[in-house]
């Protein structure tokens, strides 16, 4: 009986505050984010009107927020490809990306999560942060009233993507041995046992919002292949990739 392995670890360094600097950094379980990056980054400006980032500390949660658009964690490959390898990860802070358009319209599509933040998250669940945990607020506001096709939300989506990457850069040059929490993950395949398959089933309407498959990094946008745009064919995930973040559901 053959065997393949395959073996995927995750390395997390937990974050005790978030905040605004000169520079991207991280140190001292501290992440701080360059406060010049809006001035410099380049956006689809045809599209995009205005990009905000906010720093929402712990348990701060009594504010209004356009609709919330997803919740992504802050992940990076630092050896091997989406499945496999080492994967850095920070906990304590998340990224919520939010739109709206500059005509007062949300980027929604069945229903919209605008409103006040405490009374729209139900925090602590899968796919959300902790109540203790800091978020990076990433605010997008669209020219006019860009909303009813997909390459709207998309933009939104891509320009938070290139902003995460800048943190993804430091992520990436952390020391293994400093970690807080080490999570590996071997696949056995033997070639005489039963296959067992889970079906996760995601929308793609083909209306207004995207799902990516296998992008570069862990749960981030750029590389990625829209299940539209395949025309929703089924796609067969490793447990392991599935784990690492190959999936960026956008619904």
């Amino acid at each position: 009986m053959s065997i393949t392995k395959r073996r995927l670890v995750i390395k997390s360094f937990h974050m005790n505050r978030v905040e605004l600097g000169d520079n991207f950094r991280i140190k001292d379980n501290t992440l701080t984010i360059g406060s010049e990056y809006f001035k410099n980054c380049s956006y689809n400006k045809d599209i995009i009107k205005q990009i905000d980032i906010d720093i929402i500390k712990p348990n701060q949660h009594d504010k209004h927020v356009n609709n919330i658009l997803d919740f992504i964690p802050i992940s990076v490959k630092c050896l091997g490809n989406l499945g496999e390898g080492i994967t850095h990860t920070l906990t304590g802070v998340y990224v919520m990306l939010t739109c709206a358009s500059e005509a007062g319209e949300q980027m929604s599509e069945f229903g919209s999560s605008d409103g006040n933040l405490k009374e729209q998250v139900y925090f602590g669940r899968s796919g959300t942060p902790s109540a203790n945990d800091y978020i990076l607020h990433f605010d997008v506001l669209l020219k006019g009233n860009l909303l009813g096709e997909r390459r709207f939300p998309m933009q939104a989506h891509k320009s938070c993507d290139n902003f995460i990457q800048e943190i993804r850069y430091k992520l990436k040059q952390l020391d293994s041995k400093y970690a807080d929490e080490v999570h590996e993950y071997v696949e056995n395949k033997a070639s005489t046992n039963k296959k067992i398959v889970i079906v996760k089933q995601v929308a793609g309407q083909g209306a207004m919002h995207d799902n990516i498959i296998l992008p570069n990094e862990p749960s981030g946008v750029t590389g990625g292949k829209s299940i539209i745009d395949m025309g929703n064919v089924p796609i067969i995930l490793s447990p392991n990739e599935y784990r690492d973040g190959a999936i960026r559901a956008m619904t």
